[in-house]
């Protein structure tokens, strides 16, 4: 929905998105005000993934058409081009994280790679790829100690970067969900994932079924994340911060706020969030109290999109 709406059609769909969900009017929220968007260069982006680097005003975005990736600085409207397309063999990039030491981990949606840059040299670091037919490296988390894993929406596979004693990089498959509670689904299946502060835990969500998991890194176990009979379908990118969980429904425009148990084994959903700006979001990202929220416009491909194609910012539920 176009920021340029008037108050009445805001509030029309707020009704309508409470009656479809089942919601009062204290549960779904708008951000009516105080809105900021950061605009992205081209005409054809379609944006998806989206990583803050800490310590420094920048945020990256990913483009799935060419695999562009784009640097913002929140204090500024316009981004820019930092990687272009095509370049070192990226032709889509979806998820991205940069870890405390500012390499960018890109996965590499239905090519089945995964790429490691320096955001200092821009220089590439490590590329793999899975060799899969069938795949969709979707998301990326980076953990306490490192590594990055990443999800994959039709292989039922966790992969996972990591540092060798030679000082290079390997990649390989961290976990295969056959026979776990994890069971994959026709469709998109694992999206999301974020990492617990103490390095223990994955966090992950399954956008067919609605469902979250939790991944004990340790011993490899997974276990459904209890949310007491609510589900977050179409559950995009994901936001841990302490033992609060955002959840994006990408289809729905909606950001979910869950509270989880300390263990993370179950949580309670406690706001729903949307904003005028969102076309069909699909991941967020945290910076000084604000969300960076992806407008991906995914239900305009094949059509015409609305230019220019954006990144929000909203204030944090």
């Amino acid at each position: 929905m176009s920021r340029t709406k008037s108050g009445a059609v805001l509030a029309a769909v707020m009704l309508a998105l409470s009656l479809f969900l089942g919601l009062t009017s204290q549960e779904v929220s708008a951000k009516k005000s105080d809105t900021t968007s950061y605009i992205l260069p081209g005409q054809n982006v379609f944006p998806e993934g989206v990583a803050t680097q800490k310590g420094t005003p920048y945020f990256y975005v990913s483009s799935t058409t060419n695999g562009a990736i784009f640097r913002g600085n929140v204090n500024e409207p316009q981004t820019e081009v930092f990687l272009p397309g095509g370049q070192d063999g990226r032709t889509t990039a979806i998820g991205l994280k940069v870890d405390k030491k500012g390499r960018l981990f890109i996965a590499g949606g239905d090519t089945g790679k995964v790429f490691v840059y320096d955001t200092k040299t821009k220089g590439l670091l490590f590329s793999a790829d899975n060799n899969l037919a069938a795949t969709f490296i979707n998301d990326v988390a980076v953990t306490k100690d490192g590594a990055a894993y990443f999800t994959d929406s039709v292989s039922p596979n966790l992969y996972r970067v990591t540092r060798n004693a030679q000082g290079g990089y390997e990649f390989g498959t961290f976990l295969n969900f056959t026979g776990t509670v994890l069971t994959y689904q026709p469709g998109f299946n694992l999206n999301g994932i974020a990492a617990s502060p103490d390095g223990k835990y994955l966090i992950v969500v399954q956008s067919n079924t609605g469902k979250l998991f939790r991944i004990e890194i340790a011993t490899k176990t997974v276990s459904e994340i209890s949310l007491g009979g609510a589900t977050v379908t179409d559950g995009d990118g994901i936001l841990l911060k302490g033992r609060t969980l955002y959840v994006v429904r990408n289809a729905e425009a909606l950001i979910v706020e869950i509270k989880l148990a300390g263990d993370l084994s179950s949580g309670k959903v406690v706001s729903q969030t949307t904003d005028p700006s969102f076309i069909f979001p699909t991941t967020i990202a945290s910076s000084k109290g604000r969300l960076l929220v992806v407008n991906s416009q995914f239900n305009n491909r094949g059509g015409t999109p609305v230019n220019p194609f954006t990144v929000s910012s909203i204030k944090r539920p």
